[in-house]
């Protein structure tokens, strides 16, 4: 019997089980979602306790209302997710409770009020803009419990209002002390001067316009904000240029007859050194003779006597680290050169803006050729 069946089969088999058991979660390792877990029990904890403070223990409705529990993996599993930010998180959930007890009320069928309950939570919240998953299960709960603790449109403040406040202040200082950003605002990577314009990174990459180009014609909807996958492409591009130019070491490029001064050079002296030879950057040793940090032509304007006084920390690097992890750093604006040095922090050499530039063009303008396969024919 021929392999090709088989393997046939098998590549079958694998894009369905593929489909239906996902690779694990990308991005936090266990440790973090342990922390999550432990978020989620005390968020579910200290609701319950402080319901049964706020509002005793002898009321016909409970405590906790399972949605809750959803919203808790929400907020405690995936707190960068749009689907999880306050407004979602508290918007959600109680208008899902007005949809379901409203829906309940107009509608005697309860299979059907339901199902209706649900969809036009879904309908509502999307326009709303507070589109919640655990917003369905609060209609659903609302649409069937109308009879019972649904009976009132109190039923969304209280328990699901108060609820979802509570769980939310509790998830705002769990992510507080576990130094994560939430309520999440998408990172933004640092102007070089202080304009509008974005990073360079970010204007060499996809724009805002690209991705949200590129999320409209994926089909799907995705459960991540754009601004957070502009980064993510932004740091992907990065990553890509470091592998493919990683086999260059800052040894192959850097200046190796480096001048510098001590940290107790008068500041009178640095400026004209700088001035008389042109420099942008100018290490700072101390008396050991180890980098101490770096002066550039802005830090000349800052007050001090002594170049040991103005020296900004430096970026040290070593003879062996890759070129490209220097693109990121060098292209922020924020710093102009790398310091190259030893195990003891001893000056070995300075790769500058202009040198990783020349660097990458060259390696641009080379990879075509080597790729053209009748170069040498010609």
């Amino acid at each position: 019997m021929s392999d090709a069946p088989k393997n046939d089969v098998r590549l079958i088999w694998s894009r369905y089980y593929s489909a239906f058991i996902p690779a694990g979660p990308s991005g936090p390792g266990f440790v973090d979602r342990l922390k999550a877990a432990s978020g989620a029990i005390g968020g579910i904890a200290v609701t319950g306790l402080l319901c049964g403070l706020m509002l005793g223990n002898g009321l016909a409705h409970p405590l906790l209302v399972a949605p809750m529990g959803a919203s808790a993996v929400l907020l405690f599993a995936v707190p960068a997710s749009p689907l999880a930010q306050p407004w979602p998180v508290l918007g959600g959930n109680v208008i899902s409770a007005l949809v379901g007890i409203f829906v309940a009320k107009a509608v005697p069928d309860p299979t059907f009020a339901a199902a209706l309950a649900v969809g036009a939570a879904i309908a509502i919240m999307s326009l709303l803009r507070c589109l919640h998953p655990p917003g369905g299960a609060v209609a659903l709960s609302a649409a069937l419990g109308v009879k019972g603790v649904a009976s009132s449109y109190l039923f969304a403040l209280v328990p699901v209002g108060v609820n979802t406040l509570l769980l939310l202040v509790v998830a705002i200082l769990f992510h507080r002390i576990a130094g994560h950003n939430y309520p999440h605002v998408a990172p933004k990577a640092p102007a070089p001067h202080g304009t509008a314009d974005p990073a360079p990174l970010l204007r060499a990459g996809p724009s805002a316009q690209d991705v949200a180009d590129a999320v409209q014609g994926y089909g799907d909807a995705l459960d991540v904000d754009q601004a957070d996958l502009r980064q993510l492409l932004a740091d992907a591009e990065l990553r890509a240029a470091e592998r493919l130019h990683g086999a260059v070491p800052c040894a192959q490029i850097m200046a190796r007859d480096v001048i510098h001064v001590p940290a107790s050079q008068p500041m009178e002296q640095v400026r004209a050194l700088m001035l008389a030879r042109g420099l942008l950057s100018l290490p700072v040793l101390d008396d050991a003779g180890r980098v101490q940090g770096i002066i550039g032509a802005l830090d000349l304007g800052r007050e001090g006597e002594r170049a040991g006084d103005i020296a900004r920390r430096a970026l040290l690097v070593h003879a062996d680290t890759p070129v490209a992890r220097l693109i990121g750093p060098l292209s922020s604006g924020a710093r102009r050169a790398a310091i190259v040095v030893d195990a003891d922090h001893r000056l070995q050499g300075l790769v500058t803006q202009t040198d990783l530039l020349a660097s990458l063009a060259l390696r641009a303008s080379a990879a075509p050729a080597s790729a053209d396969p009748g170069r040498e024919s010609r």
